[in-house]
């Protein structure tokens, strides 16, 4: 057998060593993987309602999986993808292999998320990098050279990059695992986990595109590492796919940043400032996302408050009209105020003058106010609430 400075890869791959130096990271890459640390903390320790913490795992889990795919050159959409989560896209039989591959991503991420959640190895190993590879390429027509969970035996080559020489491919993914699992990418303590861990899986995501084991679905097994050693770590599951949505919305970045990798001699430092700046974008976003969530939910509370434990038929009525209204985005005219809900519009059916006191009610009491186009809650009254600071 070669040995390890025999193998053809230190020739054709020097850039391939399984080490990195971050001591040239920057105080701004620091920053932001401080931050990111900040953020998925705070998201993980976010309480929303059943329904909406629901519906944000099933929209990232959607939104990821068609990352994943799209990236790779399917052709469905997110709403697609959303759809396919739910069971309920249709699709000519020319486009059941599009659903496919999206299905097959859909299936590893939450086979991923099963397992760990019960309690199972978060360690990655070249036995899990084959089954990630056989899952993406399931029921899916691949050429003859191709076999899924197995290394390649000949030599691929996508768009200008060649991946490593098949000969080396499983020794690589031993090593791979090795240093992936080994001192290198340890946290010093449970502080530093979140951060150890996207480097981690960014690193491993690259290497991975480097070498290039597999005869087809290396991109999106890379992305399956990635979820792997993020959810291992502990990170929320919609957080743990932002990185895919990041590769995919900044596509042509993506292969500028893979191809200057390697054109560089193995710099990793550019693709990792690159992914966690994209990462920390996300989950900025998604804290949006739960903060809007959380504000509707403290306005509800806030109207409830407001009316007290006054039962009459009145209030109940003025507390359904605001409570309708807030449900919209935008305000809504007079006369449609009646036909926010079938409870409305019996309890307003012929009485012109009773809307007209509960909205002079509800104006009094601050809930409600007119704009040009209708009305609308007041939920800027909510914004007394948070700490004071000074504004610019």
């Amino acid at each position: 057998m070669q040995g390890t400075d025999e193998r053809a890869y230190r020739r054709s791959h020097p850039w391939i060593r399984f080490s990195i130096d971050l001591r040239r990271a920057g105080a701004e890459f620091w920053i932001l993987l401080g931050e990111a640390r900040s953020k998925t903390e705070h998201l993980a320790g976010s309480l929303l309602k059943p329904e909406v913490a629901t519906e944000m795992n099933q929209l990232f889990l959607a939104k990821g999986a068609h990352a994943t795919t799209a990236i790779e050159g399917n052709t469905l959409s997110e709403d697609d993808a959303q759809q396919i989560v739910a069971g309920t896209l249709r699709v000519p039989p020319s486009q059941e292999y599009l659903v496919r591959e999206v299905v097959n991503v859909v299936n590893a991420c939450n086979a991923i998320k099963d397992h760990l959640i019960a309690g199972g190895s978060g360690a990655l190993t070249v036995p899990l990098i084959r089954q990630f590879n056989e899952q993406v390429l399931e029921e899916l027509g691949l050429d003859p050279d191709v076999r899924p969970g197995q290394t390649r035996i000949h030599s691929v080559t996508v768009g200008r990059y060649r991946g490593a020489p098949a000969e080396d491919c499983d020794l690589l993914l031993e090593e791979l695992c090795e240093w992936l699992e080994g001192p290198d990418f340890a946290p010093p303590n449970a502080e530093w986990e979140i951060p150890w861990a996207l480097l981690k899986a960014v690193i491993a995501h690259l290497y991975l595109a480097w070498i290039h084991p597999f005869g087809d679905g290396n991109g999106r097994t890379a992305r399956l590492m990635e979820l792997q050693i993020l959810l291992a770590a502990g990170m929320p599951m919609p957080a743990a796919h932002l990185m895919s949505n990041h590769y995919n919305e900044t596509r042509s970045e993506y292969y500028r940043q893979l191809d200057q990798a390697s054109a560089s001699g193995g710099d990793v430092m550019p693709f990792l400032r690159y992914a966690i700046r994209g990462f920390v974008d996300g989950i900025r976003s998604q804290l949006e996302y739960v903060k809007a969530q959380q504000f509707d939910d403290r306005w509800e509370q806030f109207i409830y408050e407001t009316f007290g434990h006054t039962h009459t038929a009145a209030r109940e009525r003025q507390r359904r009209l605001v409570l309708e209204l807030s449900t919209l985005d935008e305000p809504v005219p007079r006369m449609y105020l009646p036909r926010l809900s079938p409870e409305l519009t019996i309890a307003y059916s012929g009485t012109e003058r009773m809307l007209s006191r509960d909205i002079n009610k509800l104006r009094e009491m601050g809930l409600i106010e007119r704009v040009p186009e209708g009305w609308q809650p007041r939920r800027d009254q909510l914004l007394a609430f948070l700490p004071i600071r000074r504004t610019s």
